[in-house]
């Protein structure tokens, strides 16, 4: 073991290794034996020895005590002077020298180092040191070491010599092998190796459940917890302790761990898993022992179902340090999160909160240091993130948290400038001032009035305050510690939402208690003060169950049993707590006087308690309190201030003020406190009330709170121990653990374990448990009898248990004995009604499946035979709709058969009377001669006659079509009671067709007539010409003829465009005639064709009026045609007139 001379603690003294009364052979006044003897005779030792733990798994990224950048290095061994009036090895003896030839020698520089006996005369032996130094000492001061065999045993009840040297080596041994946890009794000691080790994972997760690997481990003890909890449901609690970077924190998180490993499923494992790094950031800070030390204390409630799945959890705070906040000492920094924030913000959340470098903001910058070595920040931002949505916080809300942290930072940056010859200052608008009322959304005269002025009631009247500056800053520094408390547990209250268990809360639960450990630094302050006293509680706590209560049913219940000595602390508690001279009585009252000082309160405590054992005053504002883990001195500097935690009610009226609703949510919760009723002390100073209880009241309600729920449950003990203050691998200091042990107690646990019975069980539980195992019948059936044949039965030795007056108590091991054969026996009962039972069931299961075969049968033959008759039914449906489908559509094809034809021989038809009438061409004549007129009148007779026919033909067509147009109207009439919208469509239609008709009629019989009297005039203009005497004054026979010709050629034109325009009517009436005769067959029924009626008669209207414009427009150019004809003949009929006339006349 290497070692280095340090300079020795006069204050570490030694303990005694064995009860008062238990003597060596040989020492005088005493006739026992050395238990010491009786142990080792019997000492089991651990499968998993130092030998063979030396190739375990591989390394695990989430070791809790894992530092990436600590150098391997070997600090010294420290050890305590020795004073041979305290000394506490009692159990040490001239026999025990001189059986072992080796013993644990004190240097006098305080250190244990292992000699060599060579010789022993008298009181005196002669030993060898390691380096080979011989001296000659009192063997009094040898205490006698353990065989080779023993070194690194995982349980330090297995040790032959229970001493500080050997729990040392013990310790070291394991340590410098990657062994940290060992067993001490009930209590689990682990040493923080500051690196990775290869102890944890799935696969070491899985080992543990299954049982198949039992080694001291963290998860071990978890999974204790989980067993009794399920098997006795009782709650049960992992109480966490240890000194600050002793690795307590990272325990919890693998406590956590293998709880959410086994009851998981759910998914809200993950949930918990991942409040950690939220906690971590807002709550945990680097100081100079610790780089992730917590600043506050937190108890994780996590509840099970009844199968044991985890259904929720709820976590509880105490005692977040604000003023870490404000202040931080040189080498340390603020929370995490400032940090993170200011590293690992994305572009746009730094532009909205006009985010710095951490070095440009006065609250992070004048610790000067804003890094820790192996820690990425920008990183550790984004796995915040990640967990405040895993938490289902949402992204409004955390881009509000975010505001909330950069306005406190930005709130160190405000500077204050004097106003006036009083000093009375005023906040400067500056960036710092406006960025703060930019992001807590407030009007920025209100925040400069709330930061330099203060409000104050005297009487009826408010008085306006200014401040100075001393004020200005404590009144801003108070404005920015509260804003960050409020957030804290603003954040906690948002998780517990999400981890709620709501309605399937079953009542089990298992707590994990991770709080501050015991701190002593070179100056102490009120933090200390507050955090020291919560110690001073979990250490009562740790007493009363290990040593107290233990030793107090033993008593009770009438074992034979020797007292165990062991530190109590109920001394100091009560400086603390008495009233009305305690600690916390005198700090508040204090407290409440307006003129109180920080001198004050220190002049009262040394008046006061200066007779008390645990307390002494120092000089100045200065006293020490002796606590169980030593003594520390406080200085009350500022005690008073932060333990009135004063916010004023101007700042409170501010933050109630703002839009944002995370302030007015913290001035909600702060107004809501001041309603409360009061318990403690309240400060009253300048008209500003106090707005909530003293911290000192508040936290010691919290404390009172937390220690009645860890009293209702069954409490596992985990005692974290730093061995080195550099956090350094590998190194490894005695007298620094050696005091951590000696402050929890642990060689007193051991031994009250080793010599004591830690397995109980009442007279009826055991009968009731183990009775059935018995192979005799007891005549008398009370359970003590039954309990004591089932001892004799199996043979358990007397020294191994005791018979109390209500229980029996079982030595260590003795129960597990009972338990395994209890185990096989009812294992063998279960398997024997397994296979009878899976006997019956498989003969009730044959009798049922031949019935469910007959019924099967049975049922599908009926099943069968209707689906075959509906079968049958649809195949001869099928049959006839197939013959009707079919039918149809021959008939169908048929009639579009019959149609095409039809159309067919129409347009052939059409196209050959069109051939055969042909057009009327005008009829062209040469020259006349004379001789030739006869000849001429008799063309011009034939031809008026053929117009005159055709006339006729026309009207007696049109009065055809009239006569068809009134028959369809009859029909169309004869379905008026069956399509009334049908025949309003066909007779308005038929109305206006025969508007048309006769207006066509009509035009075209004045053309008639017009064309009529043309030619009787031209026929009466040839005979009056060929009556005509030769007259050749006026005009030349040339001209004459020309004038006729012209008068022939205009009427022939004219008959010809009237006579196409007849055929043309007539074709169209015959078209339009027959296509509404077949809509109003197809509408009626009595034709059947693929079209639609109301859409082919829309569209056939639209095709007539179409035509009826197209043909009223060349009928109106003919008529006026043959006007302009008629103007230009009128001169010559006149003269022809005048002529007639005048021959008549002559």
């Amino acid at each position: 073991m290497s070692q280095k001379k340090v300079k020795g603690s006069p204050s570490l003294q030694s303990i005694k290794s064995l009860p008062v009364d238990l003597r060596f052979v040989g020492s005088s006044g005493s006739n026992r034996m050395n238990i010491s003897d009786n142990v080792s005779d019997n000492v089991e030792l651990s499968s998993d020895s130092a030998e063979g733990r030396s190739d375990i798994g591989s390394e695990n990224d989430e070791s809790p005590y894992y530092n990436l950048d600590m150098p391997a290095k070997n600090t010294p061994t420290r050890s305590t002077k020795r004073s041979n009036v305290d000394s506490k090895w009692s159990d040490t003896t001239p026999y025990t020298t001189k059986k072992k030839l080796q013993s644990w020698f004190q240097l006098p520089d305080g250190n244990w180092e292992l000699a060599t006996i060579l010789q022993t005369s008298g009181n005196e032996s002669l030993i060898s040191l390691a380096n080979e130094k011989v001296l000659k000492v009192n063997m009094e001061s040898l205490v006698p070491s353990n065989p080779d065999i023993l070194d690194g045993v995982d349980d330090l009840m297995q040790l032959s010599y229970l001493n500080e040297p050997s729990v040392l080596y013990n310790l070291q041994y394991r340590y410098n092998q990657d062994m940290i946890y060992t067993k001490a009794g009930p209590v689990l000691v682990a040493v923080n190796p500051f690196k990775k080790v290869s102890l944890y994972g799935d696969d070491y997760i899985d080992a543990y459940k299954c049982k198949s690997m039992a080694s001291p481990h963290v998860y071990a003890i978890t999974d204790a917890a989980m067993r009794e909890m399920i098997r006795d449901e009782v709650n049960q609690s992992i109480i966490i302790s240890g000194e600050s970077g002793a690795g307590k924190t990272e325990t919890a998180k693998i406590a956590m761990q293998y709880l959410a490993a086994l009851g998981g499923g759910s998914g809200i494992e993950y949930e918990i898993l991942k409040t950690n790094p939220i906690l971590e950031a807002f709550g945990n800070a680097k100081t100079l022992r610790n780089d992730n030390s917590s600043r506050f204390g937190k108890l994780i409630e996590i509840h099970f179902s009844e199968t044991g799945k985890i259904s929720g959890a709820s976590i509880q705070t105490f005692l977040l340090e604000k003023s870490r906040v404000v202040q931080s000492s040189v080498g340390e920094r603020s929370y995490h999160i400032f940090y993170q924030l200011c590293a690992g913000a994305p572009l746009l959340l730094r532009e909205k909160l006009n985010l710095r470098n951490a070095d440009e903001f006065k609250y992070l910058s004048h610790s000067n240091c804003f890094t820790v070595s192996g820690v990425d920040d920008a990183e550790q931002f984004r796995v915040v993130t990640e967990a405040l949505n895993i938490v289902h916080v949402a992204k409004e809300s955390q881009d509000s948290v975010f505001a909330m942290l950069a306005a406190v930072l930005w709130l160190g940056n405000v500077s204050f400038t004097v106003i006036d010859s009083e000093n009375h200052v005023e906040p400067v608008v500056d960036e710092g001032l406006v960025n703060v009322a930019t992001l807590i959304e407030c009007n920025i005269e209100e925040l400069k009035l709330a930061l330099s002025t203060r409000k104050m009631r005297v009487g009826n009247d408010t008085i306006v305050q200014k401040l100075t500056l001393p004020q200005a800053i404590d009144t801003r520094d108070a404005l920015a510690k509260s804003i960050y408390s409020c957030l804290f547990d603003w954040l906690v209250e948002q998780i517990n939402k999400s981890l709620a268990v709501g309605k399937i809360r079953t009542g089990r639960s298992i707590s994990i208690l991770d709080i501050y450990g015991f701190e002593s630094f070179e100056r102490n302050s009120f933090e200390q003060f507050c955090i020291n006293y919560a110690n001073e509680r979990l250490q009562q706590h740790f007493n009363r169950h290990l040593f107290k209560l233990e030793q107090e049913e033993y008593i009770q219940d009438g074992i034979d049993w020797t007292k165990v000595d062991f530190e109590d602390n109920q001394d100091c508690l009560n400086l603390f707590e008495k009233k009305p001279l305690g600690l916390q009585s005198l700090l508040d009252e204090e407290s409440t006087f307006p003129n109180g000082t920080d001198l004050s309160f220190a002049n009262k405590l040394k008046q006061h308690l200066n007779s008390n054992p645990c307390f002494r005053g120092e000089r100045g504002k200065a006293f020490t309190v002796s606590h169980f883990a030593g003594e520390v001195t406080y200085d009350t500097t500022r005690f008073l201030e932060k333990n009135r935690d004063l916010l004023h009610l101007d700042s409170i009226q501010l933050l109630s003020s703002c839009t944002c609703p995370l302030p007015q949510a913290f001035a909600s919760s702060m107004l809501t406190q001041s309603e409360k009723p009061v318990v403690g002390a309240l400060y009253k100073s300048g008209g500003a009330n106090s707005q909530k209880l003293s911290v000192t009241t508040k936290f010691k309600g919290q404390l009172f709170q937390l220690m009645k729920r860890l009293e209702n449950t069954t409490p596992h003990f985990i005692r974290c121990i730093k061995p080195n203050n550099t956090q350094s691998p590998g190194s490894y200091s005695q007298e620094l653990v050696l005091q951590q042990l000696r402050c929890c107690g642990v060689l007193e646990v051991v031994r009250i374990s080793r010599s004591g019975f830690p397995t109980r069980m009442t007279h009826q539980k055991f009968a009731k448990r183990y009775g059935f195992l018995l192979l005799d019948h007891v005549a008398s059936q009370d359970p003590l009898s039954v309990s004591v044949a089932i001892l004799h039965q199996f043979n358990i030795l007397p020294e191994m248990y005791q018979v109390g007056y209500t229980k029996l108590f079982f030595r260590t091991g003795q129960i597990g004995v009972l338990e395994d054969t209890r185990n096989r026996t009812l294992h063998g009962i279960l398997r024997l009604q397994s296979y009878f039972r899976g006997h019956q069931a498989r003969c009730r299961l044959k009798e049922l499946k031949r019935g469910i075969v007959t019924l099967q049968s049975f049922f599908r033959g009926e099943k069968t035979r209707k689906e075959y008759s509906i079968l049958l039914q649809r195949h001869r449906a099928a049959i006839r709709i197939q013959k009707r489908i079919k039918a149809r559509i021959c008939r169908n094809k048929f009639r579009r058969l019959n149609e095409a034809s039809t159309a067919i021989q129409s347009v052939i038809r059409g196209w050959l009377v069109r051939r055969c009438s042909g057009d009327i061409g005008l009829l062209q004549f040469g020259e006349r001669k004379q001789g030739t007129e006869p000849e001429e009148v008799l063309v011009k007779s034939t031809f008026l006659a053929e117009l005159q026919r055709r006339v006729l033909r026309a009207e007696a067509t049109l009065r055809e079509k009239e006569e068809e147009n009134e028959i369809l109207s009859q029909r169309l009439q004869q379905y008026e009671n069956r399509w009334s919208e049908y025949e309003l469509k066909m007779n308005s239609m038929e109305q206006v067709w025969q508007k048309q008709m006769r207006s066509l009629q009509s035009s075209l019989s004045i053309a008639k007539k017009s064309l009529a009297f043309e030619s009787d005039y031209s026929q009466r203009n040839s005979d009056a010409s060929v009556n005509e005497n030769d007259d050749q004054e006026s005009t030349s026979w040339e001209t004459k003829a020309h004038e006729i010709n012209g008068v022939r050629s205009s009427t022939s034109a004219g008959t010809g465009v009237i006579g196409r325009l007849a055929e043309e009517f007539e074709q169209r009436s015959q078209v339009f005639g027959d296509d509404a005769k077949f809509l109003v067959e197809v509408k009626s029924g009595q034709v059947e064709a693929g079209l639609d009626p109301d859409s082919e008669l829309r569209r056939l209207k639209q095709m007539f009026e179409g035509w009826k414009k197209d043909y009223g427009a060349r009928l109106r150019e003919t008529k006026v045609i043959l006007h302009k004809l008629g103007n230009e003949e009128e001169p010559t009929r006149k003269k022809w007139w005048g002529r007639r006339n005048s021959t008549r006349m002559g």
